[in-house]
């Protein structure tokens, strides 16, 4: 295969087709079209368009959105396969670069299969369309006396006769705007979609020639080190002289920013160490001791939001049943510590007219380009990112922060710097997902819930870098920038993910929204500067507020339904039902909540014949559900769990429930709904992030004498389940939801639901930890 034609060469040259569209943005027509269709545009950037690329050779798409390790540039290869009558192995992927891609609003929420894949399936069709057309004149027929099959088309009346897309492609330019009438392969005829096509990026990390963003080599590469300040809130005084420096390294100050430049990994390592730096110490963070109370002070609180206001009469919750719940801070925890490489010239590339080009691991590369150019004080346009896939990073973690640290080190040196966090460096500074406390009150009557209440209170669970705020990088807080507004009242969707349930009883749902910083009096959203900070950094993990929200709404539940004397998945069931008057969407909806609720009855039923007394066997069942962002894919599960008469917990057997819609690769849907369940269980039994002061203190994976830090305990292999049974409902007919979190958010509830089974003692905090036995 030849290399991926440039956007100048296929949309100047010849020889190709082009279609113009964008991942959940209507892509703009083409212009300057010729009656034959052959367009020839300028090289001025789309702002709104990707790209397919159909040349002589293979079909490539130009995309914002990129592969993070979940498979997603596998199944979005078999939607483009399929509408193409090819292969997966004929589809090339360009991903991620600033310059040659188009803005797709990053890469999260489970949403570039559920998003992206209806769009880039319509470009292949469309591109389809075009080659079809294109044969039928060739064979001077009709288009309905073409077919095509394996990269030719064929006269269906005179089979002998064949051309190849290559043969067909290179007859005439064409540039074209995804057309939405063009016909799709109706889903009883797939062939490649709904098979498990293994991952295309597989082969390479298994046989070690992948290359992660740790193996980007640039000529003249340099090597740096950031000395970070001993709190969050500590800083410099304006005339603090730093001492140390080794001979061959060059310092690099500007601000609270101080960082240090060597020919070698190991050079800047110790020349980062040898540094004497006279900080000034900060403020303390709120404590942590009290932190599920200072969370639902209302002091601290700067805007609310009502998400479900079903209950017209507040004062039915005056006797009702109230308990509360508590989720700590977490870590994205990803094996491989965030690095990122820069290089910052004096003056913009002549050719490319870039200046400032950086490699790293971002979700989001555009914004990240907007927040480097007001860092690096650079026009957007000259800068590059380009996207490297790094360790699985779950969300908003270290790679947008490193990205900077070598940004403003390559631009004080003017030469290309590779910056690599270590394990410290990433557990004691990437944003950390939010904790968050729950009250919650229900009332029961005639064995049903009548009405429901979930008060939350929760720092942001997104501040990912955006537009302008180059605060929002941690580079940018030391030299002096301001970090970007809290969200507004409207946080929908974020911490607030999964706090109103899909269940059919009237709902009531306030959430206050805590300051994570000194606010001014003027606005409660702004930061005061210097910025202090009252909590842990906090952003986007792995479900958002779902995880969270879900794990006090479906152990409350249960509880409800105890009080009901209730069996809890038939109360589920039962709750998810449509009601008379509703649409025919709201009651196919109703019927697939119930549906993965319903598979559960064996194994549920099973496990009860064969356990009859739990508490002295000390094992337990314990069921959830959760539609994820209450809109997308059905998840129901069960968990299997044994409690040792030392209170540990192990989960023995998970059983998933999942209705994610059509399912493009099966295999890639398992391998999500496995991980979701592991680090499901992971955030349940042992995650914890820690501070003291205003640092965090759980900074290394395994505590010992030379690193004095708590350990961030994660699950080991021997703590996996047994077995993880997966029941896949597909429905080809309906759009793909996205699987990347939606079981994570059941987890947390339904072992917590299987521990009280198991000992009587209900839980409400995460890390779940119990007594011993007779203790």
């Amino acid at each position: 295969m030849t290399t991926a034609p440039s956007r100048r060469q296929f949309l100047s040259g010849v020889g190709v087709i082009a279609v113009g569209f964008a991942l959940g943005a209507t892509a703009p027509p083409a212009a300057g079209a010729s009656p034959r269709g052959a367009v020839r545009v300028s090289d001025t950037p789309a702002t709104s368009a990707s790209w397919l690329v159909l040349d002589g050779d293979a079909i490539t798409v130009y995309s914002g959105k990129v592969e993070l390790g979940t498979g997603v540039r596998t199944s979005l290869a078999q939607v483009v396969a399929e509408e193409l009558r090819l292969t997966v192995a004929d589809v090339r992927w360009v991903q991620g670069d600033t310059r040659l891609g188009a803005e797709q609003a990053g890469t999260f929420g489970s949403k570039t299969l559920q998003n992206g894949g209806p769009e880039l399936r319509r470009a292949a069709a469309t591109a389809f369309a075009e080659l079809r057309r294109r044969a039928a004149v060739h064979f001077h027929v009709g288009i309905d006396d073409v077919e095509a099959r394996d990269g030719r088309f064929f006269r269906r009346s005179r089979p002998q006769q064949s051309i190849t897309y290559g043969k067909l492609a290179g007859l005439e330019q064409s540039v074209l705007a995804n057309d939405v009438a063009a016909p799709l392969v109706p889903p009883e005829q797939y062939r490649v979609v709904g098979t498990s096509v293994p991952r295309v990026d597989l082969p390479g990390k298994l046989d070690a020639t992948f290359e992660y963003v740790g193996d980007v080599r640039l000529k003249g590469m340099q090597h740096g080190r950031v000395v970070r300040p001993p709190g969050r809130n500590a800083h410099l005084a304006a005339d603090a002289v730093i001492t140390g420096v080794p001979s061959g390294a060059r310092l690099v100050r500007k601000g609270d920013f101080v960082g240090v430049v060597a020919g070698s990994e190991w050079a800047a390592a110790r020349a980062a160490t040898a540094l004497t730096v006279p900080w000034t110490p900060g403020p303390a963070l709120w404590p942590p001791e009290t932190l599920p109370q200072t969370l639902r002070d209302p002091a601290n609180s700067y805007a609310q939001s009502l998400e479900r206001n079903e209950v017209t009469d507040l004062t039915v919750f005056d006797g009702g049943y109230r308990q509360q719940y508590y989720t700590p801070f977490y870590l994205h925890g990803p094996m491989g510590a965030a690095c990122a490489v820069a290089d910052v010239r004096a003056a913009p590339d002549r050719g490319t007219g870039i200046q400032a080009t950086i490699w790293c691991s971002s979700q989001n590369v555009f914004e990240l380009r907007r927040v480097l150019a007001a860092l690096l004080g650079l026009a957007e346009a000259v800068v590059q990112v380009l996207y490297v896939e790094a360790s699985g990073c779950y969300g908003h973690d270290g790679s947008d922060d490193v990205a900077a640290d070598a940004a403003l080190l390559s631009q004080a040196t003017v030469k290309p710097v590779k910056v690599q966090w270590t394990r410290q460096d990433d557990f004691g500074w990437e944003p950390a997902a939010p904790a968050q406390a729950h009250d919650l009150c229900g009332v029961v009557a005639d064995g049903k819930i009548t009405a429901w209440q979930h008060k939350l209170y929760t720092p942001s669970a997104n501040s990912r870098p955006v537009r302008t705020a180059a605060g929002s990088v941690l580079a940018g807080k030391l030299t002096g920038n301001a970090p970007d507004l809290l969200p507004p009242s409207t946080q929908v969707n974020q911490a607030t993910r999964n706090y109103p349930v899909n269940y059919r009883f009237p709902q009531h749902t306030p959430a206050k929204l805590v300051r994570s910083f000194v606010t001014t009096a003027a606005d409660p959203r702004a930061p005061q500067l210097p910025v202090v900070y009252t909590l842990p950094r906090s952003s986007a993990l792995r479900s958002l507020g779902g995880f969270s929200n879900s794990f006090a709404n479906e152990s409350f539940f249960d509880e409800l339904a105890e009080r009901a004397g209730r069996d809890p998945l038939d109360l589920r069931i039962e709750a998810l039902a449509a009601k008379p008057g509703d649409t025919d969407a709201v009651v196919s909806d109703a019927a697939r909540a119930q549906a993965v609720c319903q598979a559960l009855r064996g194994d549920w039923q099973t496990w009860h014949d064969r356990h009859r007394n739990p508490l002295a066997e000390r094992v337990g069942a314990g069921v959830a559900f959760q539609r994820y962002e209450t809109t997308g894919a059905f998840v129901a599960t069960m968990v299997e769990v044994q409690v040792d008469a030392a209170g540990t917990v192990k989960v023995d057997r998970v059983v998933v429930a999942h209705d994610c819609g059509l399912i493009v690769n099966p295999d890639g849907l398992r391998n999500q709904i496995q991980g979701n369940v592991i680090q499901g269980v992971s955030r349940t039994l042992y995650e914890e992030a820690t501070y003291a002061g205003d640092r965090m203190t759980s900074t290394v994976w395994q505590e010992n004498s030379t690193r004095p830090d708590k350990a961030y305990r994660v699950i080991r292999f021997t703590e996996i389940p047994r077995e993880i049974k997966i029941i896949l409902i597909g429905h080809p007919d309906k759009p793909a939801f996205g699987a990347g979190e939606p079981t994570l958010g059941t987890m947390p509830g339904a072992i917590a639901n299987a521990v009280r089974a198991a000992t009587g003692t209900r839980v409400r905090t995460l890390p779940l930890r119990l007594p011993a036995a007779n203790g």
